[in-house]
């Protein structure tokens, strides 16, 4: 997807960007499988680092930034380059926000860790897996510029759902067979939520690489009528 510039500057900066966001983009994922492992293992200390992670998060969505508008104001660019920074923009948001429900798992994670154990919930286990992977085929999908891979991500959301949902229906049964598990029960439908949203701002990334790679807003179509 990459381009060469005349202008070696400018393309080094354009790959600097780059990596900064698939950094960002790694902590988000290393994020979200501490949370869930804190989770399933009961171990608030790996929870709570998972809150200094999100620090760190934070920080690099404002150096990217300030990154992108920087080079919107000084190199002021047009066509592929133009999409590119604006789809970074973009994403950087998204990635933060992903950030911040893993933050979500991790304090459920504290408060699940000081109560008795439920039963194993194994495809609370696949949803995260679903999910990560979906963020993992984004980024890869963003770095080789393959709209194929983001529709993927975008087709892959609609099983992310469905499993959600089988799982919100059995932590509903869980609390009408046995009421004193209803607290718990309750936490993990919101851990549950949270995979689930972050399943779906991954499918948001891989609209904008088909964005940045077509010029194509394939966004919210029944709004538009399609």
């Amino acid at each position: 997807m990459a381009k060469t510039h005349t202008d070696k500057a400018y393309e080094a900066e354009l790959g600097a960007l780059r990596e900064q966001l698939l950094a960002m983009g790694g902590l988000v994922e290393a994020a979200m499988a501490q949370s869930v492992r804190a989770v399933v293992e009961r171990d608030a200390p790996l929870a709570e680092q998972v809150k200094i992670r999100d620090r760190q998060i934070n920080r690099m969505e404002v150096e990217i930034d300030g990154a992108c508008r920087r080079l919107l104001a000084l190199r002021q660019p047009a066509a592929s380059d133009l999409r590119f920074i604006t789809t970074v923009l973009k994403i950087v948001t998204d990635l933060e926000r992903m950030g911040d429900l893993a933050v979500n798992i991790a304090e459920r994670a504290v408060d699940l860790a000081q109560a008795p154990a439920l039963r194993p919930m194994h495809d609370l286990g696949r949803l995260a897996s679903l999910s990560e992977g979906q963020l993992a085929t984004a980024l890869d999908a963003f770095v080789t510029g393959d709209v194929e891979k983001a529709e993927q991500v975008m087709q892959g959301d609609e099983h992310l759902d469905t499993l959600y949902l089988k799982i919100f229906n059995d932590l509903l049964v869980l609390m009408m067979e046995d009421p004193r598990s209803i607290r718990r029960a309750t936490s993990l439908m919101f851990v549950a939520k949270h995979m689930e949203r972050f399943g779906d701002h991954a499918t948001n990334l891989a609209e904008m690489v088909i964005y940045m790679v077509r010029g194509t807003d394939v966004r919210h179509p029944r709004s538009r009528g399609e």
